[in-house]
C-alpha cells in the first residue's frame, strides 16, 4: 500500500490516486472470494496500476521538462514510443528515454521506466495469439509492486531535481542546444 502521507501520493493526481484505491480494493477482494471461483488470468488486478502508471510518467516527464505541455495534454502522445530505447534514434531529442538518460547521467532510471512499462503494461494487455499471456495472482502483484517501486524512484528523481533547480537548468541547456 502507498501511505497516503508519502511523496509518492502527494505527487499522484486525484484520478491517480483513486486508480491505485481501486486497484487495492480489487487485489483484496480477489483474495476474499478467490475460493469460490478460479481465475485463470489476474491481467485485470494490474490495469489500475498500470493506467496510473501511465499517467504518472505523463506528469513526471512534464514536470522534469522533458515533454511539452502539449505533448502532455495530445491524444497522440505515446509513451512506449518515446521511453523505447529502440527508438533514440529515430525520435533524436523526441526521445523521453534519451532526454531521461541526459537528465540523469546515465540510462538506469530510463531502462527502469521502460522495464516495468513493458512488463506492467505492453506484455500484459496486448493480445498475442502465439503467447497469451495469462498470469498468476502472484505474478500479479509482483508487477504491482514494481510499478509502485518505479513511481517511487520517479517521484524521489523528482524531488531531487527540483531542490537542485536542475529542471530550468535542464530546460535552459536542452533548449539552446536543440532549438
Amino acid at each position: 500500500m502507498i501511505s497516503q502521507s508519502s511523496g509518492l501520493w502527494q505527487y499522484l493526481s486525484q484520478p491517480q490516486q483513486a486508480l491505485v484505491e481501486q486497484g487495492y480494493f480489487l487485489v483484496e477482494d480477489v483474495k476474499t472470494h478467490v475460493p469460490a471461483f478460479r481465475i485463470s488470468d489476474y491481467s485485470f488486478l494490474v490495469f489500475p496500476f498500470a493506467k496510473a502508471y501511465e499517467g504518472f510518467l505523463k506528469k513526471l516527464f512534464l514536470d522534469l521538462g522533458i515533454i511539452k505541455r502539449w505533448q502532455y495534454e495530445d491524444d497522440h502522445f505515446r509513451i512506449g514510443k518515446s521511453l523505447s530505447p529502440f527508438m533514440q534514434k529515430r525520435l533524436k531529442q523526441n526521445s523521453v528515454y534519451l532526454r531521461l538518460t541526459q537528465l540523469t547521467g546515465n540510462s538506469a532510471f530510463a531502462d527502469e521506466l521502460w522495464r516495468v512499462w513493458r512488463e506492467g503494461r505492453n506484455q500484459i494487455f496486448h493480445y498475442f495469439p502465439h503467447n497469451i499471456k495469462a498470469i498468476t495472482m502472484g505474478e500479479a502483484e509482483t508487477i504491482i509492486q514494481a510499478l509502485i517501486a518505479a513511481m517511487e524512484h520517479g517521484v524521489n528523481i523528482y524531488y531531487e531535481y527540483e531542490a537542485n533547480g536542475a529542471q530550468k537548468k535542464f530546460q535552459h541547456a536542452t533548449l539552446n542546444k536543440y532549438g
